[in-house]
């Protein structure tokens, strides 16, 4: 039987910036690019519900950033559910705590947010070239997701918020089943110094660091990417033969 695999795009960016990864998977996968919610609710658990009664079970979640953590927290509620979990350039928290301190700084993402509040469409041209930052071609990069931008999205001050409050230590650590997470090396938004830590909670599973580049080699790498998933997943499914 073919494998169904999710893809979960990040903040502010529609699923076209995940079609180059999902056709670069699709020879040996069933894959689904699923929106993110549209919500005005900044609860976790909201997005959690709408996620889980629209996206079907016995799948593997993918997601990238913030699709990454939603994956994330909603594999540790599906559990057997849940065939396997993949986060791309995904953090157990995205804001530092003292708890967590691999992370972006409280006060930058304050800063960030006020500015979304404020003139969304600057900020989210900003986002995207972080985005691009540290891949070899963060020109061309940043210009590609700067046409993806969901600059009316009525979710996106509310995806911000969920963003700063979902903590996923505890589901890192909860979901017993097949668990990658792969972080770029030059991320301007998920630092990749976070590995040791992430892996630190797993119950079993990988987590890489994907070099030469930034937080958008989902666009990037999508062929180098997509050989990492499909492995894992091969791996999963003869441990389990």
């Amino acid at each position: 039987m073919t494998e169904r695999l999710i893809l979960l795009p990040g903040w502010g960016l529609d699923g076209a910036v995940l079609q180059p990864l999902a056709e670069a998977l699709g020879g040996e996968l069933q894959v689904q690019i699923a929106a993110l919610p549209v919500l005005t609710s900044a609860a976790p658990s909201d997005w959690l519900d709408e996620l889980d009664a629209r996206l079907p079970d016995d799948c593997w979640l993918v997601g990238w950033s913030l699709g990454g953590m939603l994956a994330t927290a909603l594999a540790a509620r599906r559990g057997a559910r849940c065939r396997g979990l993949i986060g791309l350039a995904s953090n157990a928290r995205f804001v530092a705590s003292d708890a967590w301190p691999q992370a972006m700084p409280a006060d930058t993402y304050a800063t960030f947010y006020e500015g979304c509040a404020h003139n969304a469409g600057a900020t989210l041209k900003r986002f995207a070239m972080l985005c691009a930052q540290g891949g070899t071609d963060a020109r061309g990069l940043s210009r590609l997701l700067q046409a993806n931008l969901l600059a009316s999205e009525p979710s996106l001050l509310s995806g911000l918020r969920v963003l700063a409050s979902l903590d996923n230590r505890a589901a890192l650590a909860a979901f017993a089943g097949p668990q990658l997470h792969l972080l770029a090396e030059q991320d301007a938004l998920v630092p990749a110094a976070v590995a040791d830590d992430l892996l630190a909670l797993l119950p079993s599973g990988e987590v890489d660091v994907v070099e030469d580049c930034g937080h958008a080699f989902v666009l990037e790498q999508p062929q180098a990417l997509a050989a990492l998933l499909l492995d894992f997943i091969r791996e999963a499914n003869d441990d389990d033969a």
